[in-house]
C-alpha cells in the first residue's frame, strides 16, 4: 500500500497528489490519502468512482484515511486515453463540421480556436475577500494540474496583482508557462496599481489584444 500525506493540503492538492500516484503505479495495489477534513474525503470518493476504482474512509486520530484500490491496471491507461479522445474530440470541434460522409473539412470560423481564462481580479467568486484569495490560488494550481491546458491566461484589474512580485501563484503561472500556456497582463492596470516594474510572470498587454484574444476565443473561463 502507498500511503499519501495530505493533511494540512488544501483543496485541490490532495485530489492532485492522488492522481498522480495512481498514474505512477505499475501493479495493482492501495492508494491510502491522509486528509485532515470531510471536504477532501468526498473529493477524493468522488474521483475515485469517476475513475471506477473502489474506495473506502475510515476516522484516524489525526482525521481520514481515504484508500482507493485499484484491481485493474489497465483502467489508468484507459482513464488517460479518454483524456486524450476528449482533447482530440474538442480540438476538432471547435475547427471543423461533420460531413454526411464522415470527412471533417475545414470551416472558415472567425475564431482562434483558443481556450482562454480570463482572471479580473485577486479573489474568486463574491462575499469574504480572504476566502476569495484561498480560492483563485487554488484555482490557478488546480489549472496547472489539467491535462488539456489553455492557450491564454488574461489578467487585467485585481488580476494583474496575481502575476506580480508578492503574488503566491507565480510558481504555478511560472510552471504554465513552462507548458505552452501565454500570460498576458494589463499594462494600464500594472501601471495604476504601481506593479510596472514589478510583474515576475508573463508579459505586459494592453487592452486592444485583450479584446481581440477575448472576441476570437472559442472558448473563454472566466473563475
Amino acid at each position: 500500500m502507498i500511503t499519501i500525506n495530505a493533511i494540512g493540503d488544501t483543496c485541490p492538492i490532495p485530489v492532485v497528489k492522488t492522481k498522480k500516484a495512481i498514474e505512477k503505479l505499475e501493479k495493482p495495489d492501495t492508494v491510502e490519502t491522509l486528509v485532515d477534513n470531510e471536504i477532501a474525503v468526498e473529493n477524493l470518493k468522488k474521483m475515485a468512482s469517476q475513475m471506477g476504482f473502489a474506495v473506502s474512509d475510515s476516522k484516524i486520530n489525526s482525521g481520514y484515511s481515504v484508500k482507493i484500490t485499484v484491481e485493474d491496471i489497465d483502467k489508468i491507461n484507459d482513464n488517460k486515453m479518454s483524456v486524450t479522445n476528449a482533447k482530440a474530440t474538442s480540438e476538432a470541434k471547435a475547427n471543423s463540421i461533420k460531413t454526411g460522409a464522415d470527412d471533417m473539412v475545414s470551416c472558415n470560423i472567425k475564431n482562434s480556436g483558443e481556450k482562454v481564462v480570463v482572471i479580473k481580479s485577486e479573489f474568486m467568486g463574491d462575499g469574504d475577500n480572504e476566502l476569495g484569495k484561498v480560492l483563485i490560488k487554488g484555482f490557478i494550481y488546480a489549472l496547472s494540474q489539467q491535462d488539456e491546458l489553455p492557450q491564454t491566461m488574461l489578467f487585467y484589474n485585481g488580476g494583474a496583482k496575481i502575476t506580480s512580485e508578492g503574488s503566491e501563484s507565480i510558481e504555478d503561472l511560472k510552471a504554465l508557462e513552462e507548458k505552452g500556456v501565454k500570460i498576458f497582463t494589463c499594462g494600464t492596470c500594472l501601471n495604476y496599481y504601481g506593479l510596472t516594474e514589478k510583474l515576475c510572470v508573463g508579459e505586459a498587454t494592453n487592452m486592444y489584444e485583450i479584446t481581440k484574444k477575448m472576441t476570437e476565443a472559442s472558448l473563454i473561463v472566466c473563475p
